[in-house]
C-alpha cells in the first residue's frame, strides 16, 4: 500500500461507510484522521486504513463499538493476531452460512415435494447457540432486567432441558404450519398460539400487548423474518394473524 492519503469521501467510496460514520468514529477517539489539512478536510493514510479496516472486521463480528476501541486501543493489540483471529471466526462462519445455504435448498426442493426432510432437517444449520439467540432477540425490544432474567433461566436448564424446550419450539411452529389451511381463527390455529405463548415462559412472560409486537416482529425484522421464511414463506403473516385473534379473544 503506497503512503497516499484519502479524504472522507473517497473512504467512504472505498470502504463502504458513510461519511457520517467516519465523522462519528473520529468524534468518540475510535478513528481518528491521519491528519486535518489547512482547509479543515480529514485525510486518512496507511495506518488509519488499516484500523479502519480491524474496526469493520469486529463490527461484522458484531462487536459494539466501545469494545472495539478497548481492544485496538490496548498498547500490545497485534494486529496480525487479530487478522488470523477474524480469519478463524469468519471461516466458521462461512461454514455455518454454508450449511443454511444447503438448508435453504433442501427445503425448497422439500416445499416443491421434489424431497421429503425430516423435521430435524428443517433447521440443520441452527446451533444451539443461535436458536437461544434466536428466541431471545425479542426481548431485546424491552427492558435490560427482562433479558438478564431470561438468560439466567436458559443458562440453568441443563443441556437435555435445553435441547427439549429447543424441540418443543421446533414443533410449534411445524404444527402452525400444518394447520395454516384451517385458518388464522381456525380452533387448531388459536391452540398452537396457546402453545406458543406457555413457550415463552421458558424465557420470559409477555403480557399480550408484547405477544402483539412480538409477532409483528416476525414480520417487520428481517432476521426473524428470514427465519420464518426458511420453514414456509407464509409463517410470518400467518403467526401475525393468528397472535391478533388470539390477543383481541383474551381482552374481551
Amino acid at each position: 500500500m503506497n503512503q497516499s492519503t484519502f479524504t472522507v469521501k473517497q473512504i467512504s467510496k472505498m470502504a463502504g461507510v458513510t461519511p457520517r460514520t467516519l465523522h462519528h468514529y473520529d468524534e468518540i477517539g475510535l478513528l481518528k484522521p491521519s491528519r486535518i489539512g489547512d482547509n479543515g478536510y480529514r485525510y486518512y493514510g496507511e495506518e488509519a486504513l488499516l484500523k479502519l479496516q480491524q474496526i469493520l472486521f469486529y463490527r461484522e463480528l458484531d462487536f459494539p463499538l466501545n469494545d472495539i476501541k478497548k481492544i485496538i486501543g490496548r498498547r500490545d493489540f497485534d494486529v496480525l493476531g487479530a487478522l488470523q483471529s477474524h480469519k478463524d471466526a469468519l471461516q466458521k462462519q462461512a461454514a455455518r452460512l454454508n450449511r443454511l445455504l444447503v438448508t435453504v435448498d433442501n427445503t425448497i426442493h422439500h416445499l416443491k415435494g421434489e424431497k421429503i426432510m425430516s423435521q430435524k432437517d428443517l433447521f440443520e444449520g441452527f446451533s444451539e447457540e443461535e436458536q437461544e439467540k434466536y428466541a431471545l432477540e425479542a426481548e431485546q425490544l424491552y427492558d435490560p432486567e427482562t433479558v438478564r432474567e431470561s438468560n439466567r433461566k436458559w443458562k440453568a436448564y441443563s443441556p437435555a432441558k435445553k435441547e427439549a424446550i429447543l424441540v418443543e419450539g421446533r414443533q410449534v411452529y411445524l404444527d402452525m404450519i400444518a394447520a395454516m389451511p384451517k385458518g388464522a381463527s381456525s380452533n387448531e390455529a388459536q391452540a398452537i398460539v396457546e402453545r406458543w405463548r406457555k413457550h415463552m415462559d421458558y424465557f420470559w412472560t409477555p403480557n399480550l400487548n408484547q405477544l402483539l409486537a412480538l409477532s409483528n416482529g416476525y414480520n417487520d425484522d428481517p432476521k426473524f423474518k428470514a427465519n420464518f421464511d426458511k420453514m414456509h414463506l407464509q409463517l410470518a403473516e400467518f403467526m401475525r394473524e393468528a397472535v391478533k385473534v388470539y390477543v383481541v379473544g383474551k381482552k374481551k
